[in-house]
């Protein structure tokens, strides 16, 4: 017999109730998986699924419960307890497949596929749990409509759960997820008929339950749960908002730490505990040439030299993280063009209320300007002790070359006529004499030539000089010129400027030995201070370019220090271009050396513009070889030097052109002889101890003015005061320019004005 039941509508609307709320607390749940990582996320995936699973079993017994039928019905409890867990698994499975991939209608329809399944099994599990007299038979038709709408409820609830819900539809969408379950179970209920069997009249059956007293009990500890697991999601997401108001506020501070960290107008940069790049200012790039992307996250050590890299690896990184700061450490970078610079680098660690390393703050500060300053200061001050000490050699080389000269002239002059004995003597003249061109280069390197100084038409000098330059640099070398129209002269030794002036040609020659351009050309500038090597006033640059190989830094920082040359051994004397920056020096200009490998050399002489000063080749009044035919006789001259070997040369050369000499070897005894004997003429030396050749010429002037005087040295720098037209012969010199010398200093008008020098003590 068909057993016809009926529904407690009472119960029917608890059942719904119960999975709409049951729905609506999981999908709160699922939004919570989102924003979830680890075990956290399992957590809330086994708190939703418990909410799912259990609001779908507790609104299925609620249902079962308000279905009454003419018998009394009892439960399995081991089969009620396996239709409970079994929602809870497969909803938690079909959770933990969506919220672990990619959320696509693939993964939608497998997870469903599992959840609905698991959920229609649930609902038919439970019927079987059922103990009464009858029997069920089920219409296959509403079956598999009852398991459709359990696989689409499924679907549509992992959807809303990760699909990106809105919370202002998320009470819409769990209204029709509780009807949508709801209806999957009634729509089983109607699949079903009951039969009571014959014997049912004869069966002992428990004592039933009281169906509403066990369903209020069952929605009210489902309401229970769910409200917890509720309440559990709200406290979650005020912490989840609390957490994102600080990490915004952290950003936000972060933002601004980052922004003031890159203008600030320093250049700074952050370390983390590897040494690598954090950040940096925007100071930091612009020194070094760098964009941000290009530093971030790199080693520091990446933008050092290899030496500095080393240092800060192997030395100063461990010292800094154990003593927590470091000052003014000094470290070779390079900018990303290649430049090299020196920086000072300061740091401090950071370290959190743990201990633990933050980061390194540092700082650099750029030094490469002073260090460039300093080593040019000590490249001056070893130009001018290397002056000094060549200036000195030279003197003493010249009066050993004035000695050797002297005696070889004599020597050859008394010779038996023998040619292999006068070719001997000849070529020890000739070695001489070029030892005496090489101390007047050491000499004008240290500016103690004695020069001559003129006004000189500087485009004149070139043209008149235009085939010697050719001849010395050959056929394979062109010169180009460029003078400017109404180029003032300038004040300078015209033969000391054609021998700077041949020196630089035969520099750019050999630079260029495929053949190239030599250009000459020269400019003026009026009254500016070019720098601080040149007085306020006007001057006229000469410049000679050439299109050579050109020279790296290295060469043309040592480029005029002498002795110092790139060609072989026997191919230069490395004074070339010391002697062009000692003469220009001298002259009261400066040189000026540029380069660049590849492109070329450009050579430039500062002269100062003439004024006051005898025109280059104006004959004089009264040549000194016409004086010399009019001086009559030997003369008695006073010879006064303190060296022996050099007073010894002198002598034998004055005793040569027929004079007789009187000997002297230093100034106090010269003063004594001219007190007792009369001489037509002194020469002496300069640099004597005790009194110097200059003193001791005041020193005859004030009892002697009519007396000529002439002074023999290697070099003379007159003070201020002393008489600029005194005579001079330079050292060595031969016979015919010691002849030249005593007509010119015979004929030469007394000083009006005499300065007293007074002798130095002993």
């Amino acid at each position: 017999m068909i057993v016809e039941g009926t529904y407690s509508w009472p119960l029917v609307v608890l059942s719904i109730c119960i999975s709409t709320v049951a729905a609506y607390t999981a999908l709160d749940l699922a939004g919570r998986v989102r924003n979830a990582a680890g075990w956290i996320r399992t957590g809330w995936i086994v708190t939703a699924a418990i909410a799912l699973g259990g609001g779908i079993w507790a609104m299925h017994f609620v249902a079962m419960l308000a279905y009454r039928m003419p018998m009394e019905v009892s439960y399995d409890l081991t089969l009620t307890a396996l239709s409970l867990a079994l929602p809870i698994v497969v909803t938690g499975v079909g959770f933990a497949l969506v919220c672990d991939r990619v959320v696509s209608w693939p993964v939608l329809i497998a997870s469903g596929l599992i959840m609905g399944c698991g959920i229609a099994t649930m609902h038919y599990l439970g019927m079987h749990a059922m103990q009464m007299p009858a029997t069920i038979d089920y219409d296959l038709r509403l079956v598999a409509a009852s398991v459709g709408i359990a696989i689409g409820a499924s679907i549509a609830a992992l959807w809303l759960a990760f699909a990106g819900t809105v919370s202002s539809r998320k009470l819409a969408a769990s209204g029709a997820m509780g009807l949508a379950i709801s209806g999957m179970h009634y729509t089983g209920m109607a699949a079903a008929t009951v039969w009571m069997r014959p014997d049912a009249a004869d069966m002992v059956m428990d004592p039933a339950l009281d169906p509403m007293a066990l369903a209020s009990a069952v929605a009210a500890l489902t309401f229970l749960i769910l409200f917890l697991a509720l309440l559990a999601s709200i406290v979650d997401q005020r912490l989840a908002l609390a957490s994102a108001r600080e990490a915004a506020v952290l950003q936000r501070s972060q933002e601004r730490f980052v922004t003031l960290y890159r203008r600030t107008p320093l250049p700074l940069h952050a370390l983390d505990e590897n040494g690598c790049i954090e950040h940096v200012s925007d100071v930091w790039l612009d020194v070094l040439g760098y964009e941000l992307d290009e530093v971030v996250g790199r080693p520091l050590t990446d933008f050092m030299t290899e030496a500095s890299a080393r240092r800060r690896v192997e030395v100063d990184w461990p010292a800094l993280l154990a003593s927590q700061k470091v000052r003014g450490v000094e470290y070779q970078f390079i900018t990303k063009d290649g430049r090299q610079l020196h920086c000072l680098l300061s740091a401090h660690i950071e370290r959190d209320g743990d201990g633990r390393f933050v980061q390194a703050l540092c700082g650099l500060v750029d030094i490469t300007a002073r260090r460039e300053a300093e080593e040019q200061l000590r490249q001056s001050q070893k130009l001018e002790a290397l002056g000094q000490l060549t200036g000195g050699l030279a003197h003493d080389f010249n009066n050993l070359l004035a000695a050797v000269l002297a005696n070889l002239q004599i020597l050859r002059k008394r010779l038996p006529d023998d040619p292999k004995l006068r070719q001997l003597a000849d070529t020890a003249i000739i070695g001489a004499e070029r030892g005496a061109s090489l101390t007047q280069r050491m000499l004008s390197f240290s500016r103690r030539q004695d020069l001559r100084p003129v006004a000189v038409n500087m485009p004149e000098l070139v043209h008149g000089m235009a085939d010697l330059l050719q001849r010395s640099i050959g056929p394979t070398v062109q010169i180009e010129t460029k003078f400017p129209i109404g180029l003032p002269l300038v004040k300078a030794d015209a033969n000391q400027l054609e021998l700077a002036l041949v020196n630089l040609a035969v520099n750019a020659r050999d630079a260029m030995p495929e053949g190239g351009t030599i250009t000459i050309s020269t400019r003026g500038v009026s009254k500016i201070s070019v720098d601080s090597e040149l007085a306020v006033g006007e001057y006229v640059c000469l410049t000679v370019a050439d299109t050579g190989c050109g020279m790296d830094s290295a060469t043309l920082a040592a480029a005029t220090q002498p002795f110092f040359t790139t060609k072989g051994v026997g191919k230069g004397t490395g004074l070339g271009l010391s002697m062009v920056h000692g003469f220009a020096g001298q002259s009261g200009g400066r040189f000026v050396l540029s380069s660049e490998v590849g492109v070329g050399t450009r050579a430039e002489i500062w002269l100062p513009v003439a004024a006051a000063v005898p025109i280059a080749n104006e004959a004089p009044t009264a040549p000194p070889e016409q004086a010399s035919l009019d001086t009559e006789g030997p003369l008695t001259i006073l010879a006064v030097d303190d060296d022996a070997i050099v007073l010894m040369g002198t002598v034998a050369l004055l005793e040569e052109l027929g004079h007789t000499v009187v000997e002297a070897h230093s100034g106090k005894v010269a003063l004594e002889i001219l007190r007792q004997t009369k001489v037509d003429l002194v020469i002496t030396d300069h640099a004597m101890p005790v009194m110097t050749g200059l003193q001791l010429i005041a020193a005859i002037r004030q009892d002697h003015p009519d007396l000529p005087v002439l002074l023999a040295t290697g070099y003379v720098e007159l003070p201020d005061g002393a008489d600029q037209s005194l005579p001079r012969l330079s050292k060595p010199f031969s016979s015919e320019q010691l002849a030249i010398a005593i007509d010119a200093a015979l004929i030469a008008p007394p000083a009006d004005n005499v300065t007293f020098l007074r002798p130095r003590p002993r």
